[in-house]
Order: C-alpha cells, then structure tokens, then sequence
C-alpha cells in the first residue's frame, strides 16, 4: 500500500512538473465577482392570453420556462393560483435552467401561473402568465365547420383539432378579437386536412393586417396536387385559392375557383386592393355556391360572377397563410401578415351574414336570458335586484328576461366603456309602469342619493308616456353637460299591441343614432360621452343611478342584449335582426 501511494505521488508530480515546463498553469478558481442583479424569468408555455378549448371539462397544459442568473441560481418556485406545483434546488447548470413538463387538472376558468427564481445573494424575480380553460365550443353561426381564434394556439375549436405548423409561425403582438392573432414568417405556414370541410357550397371569414413583404402571398388554399410540378405545383383544376399580389403598390386579392374541366376567376380589380402601408385590420370573406362565387372586403362586394360551381378532387389540405404546398408555380408562398378569426362554413354566407361577422368582432357583453343572467364574454351572472324573471315568450332559444316591480340587473362597465358604443336588444314593451329605465349607466348623484339624477357622463336609455304610446328616448353626459336624442312620435311603440321589435342606440365621438328595428328614429351630432364615475351597468331599469324622473324598473321583456365597443352602422344593426 505504501509503494502505491508514493507511486502515485511520483505521478502526480511529474505531471505537474511537466505542465509547468509546457507552460500550462494549474487549475485556480476564479472569483465570479459581485452578483449584478436578480434572476431572469421566462415562460415559454402558455403564453399570456392562452386559451384552452377542448370537449373535456378537466385537461392538461404543457408548462414551459427558462430562468438565467449572472451568478448562480438558488431554488425556483412554479405555482397554478396560488398553490405550488413544483419545486426545485438543485441544478446542473447553476446559471441557466430550462424546465419543461405537462401539468393536469386544468379546470374551466381564468388561471395564473406564477415562475419564481431566487438566486443566492436573495435576489428574487417573478413572472406571470395567465391563460384560461374555456367551455367547449359552440359554434356562433349555421353552418360554421370551423374556427380558429389563434389565442395562443393554432387549434380549430369546432373538432378540438390542432393544425399542423410547418417551419416557424408566430403569434401577433395584437389581435383583432381576443388575446392573440396569426402571424406570419417566412416558409411558414399552417395546414390542416379538409374531412367535413368540403361541400357544394363554401365560404370563408378572417381579418387581415397586411404586410405587403412578401408582395404576393398564398392566404387560403385548397388545391389538388400537382404531379408535373411537384416543386412549382400549381393545378388548378379543383378546389379554391385565394391570394394577393402587388398593383402598384396596393396588395390585390384574388380568388381562383377549379371546376373539374376547367378554372373560374374571380378579380375585384382596384375594388379588391388593400393598401398596405395604412396598418389596418380588414375583413375579407368570399362564398363559393353552385352558380357563383363573391367575394367581400369589409362587407362591401369586390367581385361576383357565376360559374359552374366548384369541383372537390383530391383536394385534401387546406393551407392558411401560405399557398405551399399546392399553389406554389407562381411565387405565391408564405404570407407574413396577420391573421385573426378564420371561420370556415357549409354554406354560402349572405351580403347580411357577412356584414354581422363584422359586427360580431366588435361585441364584448352578450346576455341571452335563456334561463340565467350570465354574461357569455365573461362568464360572469349580472347581479340580480329584487325578483327579476323569465318569460317563455322569446325571440331566441328557450326564454327572455321578465321584468317585475322593484327588480332589474346590475353588471360592472369597466370594461363596456370606450369613445364608441352600441347597444342591441329585442324589446316587448309593458306600458305598466307608463315610464321605466330600460339601460343606464351612469355615475352617482351624491347630492340626491335617494332621487339620482346627475346626467354629466354616462347615458340613460328610457320610456315615457307620450299621449298612450310609449316614447323612447337617449340621454348621453358630455362631462360639462348633456345631450338628449329624442326622435318624437317616429321613436313610439304602442304599448295596446305589444310585438318583439329591434332596438338599437349608438354613440360615437361625433353623433348619437337611436333605432327602432333598423330605422333611424333620432340622430344628431354631439361632442362625445363622458364616462367620469360610470361604474355600474343597469338592465331594465334606471335604479339606482336615474331614479330622480322616476324612471325605475321595468315590466316589459328583454331578449339578446348585446353591446358592442364601436358605433355599428345601420348596416350591421340591421343585420343582427
């Protein structure tokens, strides 16, 4: 044993020798230096905004982080609401850690995930990520086979299906409706297979921010495949594409139609450009019927003709935001633009249905009283007063609200104020009382807690007896003082013959349009509402905020009322009937 260790030494020795002749020098530590700050926390998944759309009521999410520090990582923390859900101490690498694992039990609802790093000087660093698990989809509309909101995801929500990326698409840092947007990048693109999606009849939906690089796109494609072109396809004897390409700078849309012997065109010329430089979300949709194709850009009709209708064959993938693989032959690749709310239909879509998508994105409060009072958007009950009801008398689904005495709705408006506004709802009127608040917000009236009356900021929707009919009229604060839109016996229901009718009111930063289904009764410029201490929504009734004319709870019915965050015009109201 002796021999072995001074053997070893002897090696040990003449090896360090050695180094010292070859000029190596010896292992020493390195003193790292002061700690410069705290760690630095990144989540990968869910994104901010992410949105779970699946058929089952409890699902899993993958979880993915990155922490960095300067010096050496100390412990990190991952929590779901509040509870932790794992833990870690010990790190290979102590300056990075990448962590990736798939978490259940995600419940429907708003969630938070919380990543805290601490590093060993105590330096603490927390990052955040809320997604939701929201109910199975429903889909909105006749004939809807598929939808896409891109909020964190690339899943059509109509089947609970996840598209298949190729090469690296993004998410925008905006969207048009909800939390996130399609956003394109060069050779990249989604597809998808077209099982349930093909018909006699077809129509598309999706808003557009253009980015006219490249200056010609593939946007949607459903095309056969190309066999004497397998790098250059371009057959377009079946299926559809739908494109742009530069006009002078303008980006012009187009849609090619295969009909089995041949091809049909569809080109709006300069009616269908865009231009890119303007920065602004566009709608387009085109239809596809037995005898004609149409297609729209923000609900105005581009291009319309009629052709022999659309032949199917081996038409198997739909492409999104590129026309690789099957419509490549003349440079029309990836789009790098955004995308949001791609719906696809088994139907051809009216002039009308189109102009509703439209309107649709702009709707953030929905209440359609079939047996409750929750709000769709948020899920959230209206506050109920006194004893509210429902009446079997709807004009959709299974029943509308009721009113009764000393009862009405109250729901937050933090979130439904903006420089523009609309309202929709259907409307039975019950002269008794013969004067009632139907919507209100408005702020507090401290002077007159028991007989509110201030009219500065908000608006007050209401009735009067004018005469035996029941006037309607809109009361909106301008901040130094009000403006009233009375549209006189053309804004009278005769409450004898009590019949479900449309009634609208809309407010932008320049006028006031009151209608009754779909005819202006009241209109007039105004300087724009103020919404100075406007907190509280009412439905049917103007308590507790508009009590001083004694405009209080009303009996009449209410169904579908819905609120939107731009001034509808006549158009889009007149759709939503």
């Amino acid at each position: 044993m002796k021999k072995f260790y001074k053997y070893s030494f002897g090696v040990f020795l003449l090896i360090f020798m050695l180094s010292c002749e070859d000029n190596i020098d010896p292992i020493t530590q390195v003193d790292p230096g002061p700690d410069a700050g705290a760690p630095i926390v990144t989540i990968e998944k869910p994104v901010d905004g992410f949105s779970i759309q699946v058929p089952e009521p409890v699902t899993s999410t993958e979880i993915e982080f990155r922490v960095e520090d300067d010096i050496e990582i100390g412990s990190v923390s991952v929590k779901l609401d509040g509870q932790e859900i794992a833990a870690y101490n010990e790190f290979i690498d102590y300056r990075i850690f990448i962590e990736e694992f798939v978490y259940d039990n995600i419940t429907t609802g708003e969630h938070t995930l919380e990543v805290v790093a601490t590093d060993l000087a105590g330096n603490v660093t927390s990052s955040l990520s809320n997604f939701s698990k929201e109910p199975p989809y429903t889909p909105l509309y006749p004939g809807e086979t598929f939808y896409m909101n891109f909020d964190g995801s690339y899943s059509e929500l109509v089947t609970s299906t996840d598209a298949t990326e190729v090469g690296n698409p993004g998410f925008a840092p905006e969207a048009r409706v909800g939390s996130g947007a399609y956003a394109g990048a060069s050779d990249s693109y989604l597809t998808f297979p077209t099982d349930g999606l093909l018909a006699n009849e077809f129509s598309a939906s999706f808003w557009l921010k253009v980015n006219a690089s490249p200056d010609r796109a593939g946007v949607l494609v459903i095309g056969p495949p190309d066999e004497n072109n397998p790098d250059a396809q371009n057959n377009r004897t079946s299926g559809f594409r739908f494109f742009r390409e530069n006009t002078g700078g303008m980006q012009r849309f187009k849609l090619n139609v295969g009909t089995g012997s041949g091809e049909a065109w569809f080109d709006g010329g300069s009616a269908a450009d865009v231009d890119p430089n303007t920065d602004e979300w566009v709608h387009f949709a085109f239809t596809i019927s037995q005898t004609e194709a149409v297609v729209y850009k923000n609900g105005e009709i581009v291009s319309q003709n009629t052709f022999s209708g659309v032949d199917w064959t081996n038409c198997d993938i739909l492409s999104i935001m590129s026309g690789a693989p099957r419509f490549t032959g003349w440079g029309h690749n990836a789009d790098q633009s955004y995308m949001d709310e791609l719906r696809i239909f088994n139907m051809a879509l009216t002039q009308n249905d189109v102009i509703e998508l439209i309107a649709q994105a702009d709707e953030i409060f929905k209440v359609n009283f079939n047996g409750s009072y929750t709000e769709s958007y948020s899920d959230q009950d209206c506050t109920e007063v006194g004893s509210p009801g429902f009446t079997t008398d709807a004009t959709e689904g299974t029943s509308a609200y009721e009113g009764a005495a000393d009862s009405y709705l109250t729901f937050p408006a933090e979130e439904l104020v903006s420089n523009e506004f609309s309202a929709v709802f259907d409307y039975k009127v019950n002269a008794s009382p013969d004067r009632a608040g139907i919507l209100v917000i408005g702020p507090p009236d401290a002077d007159n807690p028991d007989s509110q009356n201030n009219r500065t900021s908000g608006f007050r929707f209401f009735r009067e007896n004018a005469g035996g009919m029941q006037r309607f009229k809109l009361n909106v604060g301008t901040g130094s003082g009000e403006a009233w839109f009375d549209g006189g016996s053309a804004a009278d229901l005769d409450p004898t013959n009590p019949q479900w009718v449309q009634m609208a009111f809309t407010i932008s930063q320049t006028e006031c349009v009151v209608y009754i289904d779909g005819q202006i009764v009241s209109q007039n410029t105004f300087p724009g509402v103020d919404w100075t201490d406007c907190d509280i929504l009412s439905i049917m009734s103007g308590a507790p905020r508009f009590t001083g004319w004694n405009h209080l709870s009303d009996q009449s019915a209410m169904d579908n009322l819905r609120i939107y965050k731009k001034a509808l015009s006549q158009a889009e109201i007149q759709s939503l009937q």
